[in-house]
């Protein structure tokens, strides 16, 4: 009995070990500053969202700085809702741009990965020793944790049709008027959207996520909220073909 209870008293305590060295591993981590990123993105991104990634696999330098930023601190749980959020936006953001040049040139982000796995899936990314992949950012981390619909208008997938790469860094202290104001950029972008009174031609966006945009009204109830020009309720919906193309 006593040899029993040593064992189970020492496997409680390799536990509760493992669990301080998971701990200290990602709960010491401080919120970073995003100044690296918000100076990259305003040499290598115009304000229409084209990226120029002709330059950056020339100098890659400066981007990898900043990935190093985000690859030694981990968010933790003393972090703001609003820190953990901007980290991971910016970080999707960020990596997007190295597997594109890390691939570069190409025409579509959908190249890369072959025919086993896709892009969003590839587990390149590594943050203090975890591994992720951009799908696991996206789906996992933004869309689960946060629950906040706009955050796919401030995620770029590289693509023509995706919501623009903003030229600048989503921040904590502003993070709130920077999600509106890209929900607002997106939804009223004659080239992504083409909404009148009377019907809406969309992006597939709002039909592969429409669950995130209809949780508490309809999809209309939505654009509403950010569109210049109020949807009828009866609207007819059409979605637009995306275009894949390297937003360029």
């Amino acid at each position: 009995m006593k040899t029993l209870l040593s064992g189970i008293l020492s496997l409680c305590m390799f536990w509760q070990c493992s669990g301080q060295q998971q701990k200290a591993v990602y709960g010491n981590s401080k919120p970073i500053s995003h100044d690296l990123w918000n100076n990259f993105v305003k040499k290598y991104v115009s304000s229409s969202g084209h990226v120029n990634y002709k330059s950056i696999k020339q100098n890659p330098s400066e981007l990898e700085a900043y990935l190093t930023v985000l690859k030694n601190a981990h968010p933790a749980a003393g972090w703001t809702e609003n820190e953990r959020k901007a980290y991971w936006i910016n970080a999707y953001n960020a990596f997007t741009i190295k597997l594109i040049i890390d691939n570069y040139p190409i025409k579509s982000i959908k190249e890369i990965g072959g025919a086993v796995k896709s892009p969003w899936d590839l587990q390149f990314i590594i943050i203090e020793g975890k591994k992720y992949s951009l799908g696991d950012i996206e789906h996992n981390i933004l869309r689960k944790e946060f629950n906040d619909p706009r955050v796919h208008f401030a995620i770029n997938c590289a693509s023509v049709s995706c919501p623009r790469l903003m030229n600048q860094a989503y921040l904590p202290s502003t993070l709130d008027k920077q999600l509106n104001d890209a929900a607002i950029s997106f939804v009223n972008d004659p080239s992504r959207n083409t909404i009148t009174a009377s019907a809406v031609e969309i992006s597939e966006i709002f039909k592969w996520f429409s669950g995130d945009f209809t949780k508490t009204g309809s999809l209309i109830d939505f654009l509403n909220k950010y569109t210049k020009n109020t949807i009828n309720k009866s609207a007819k919906i059409k979605y637009l073909t995306y275009n894949w193309n390297l937003n360029e």
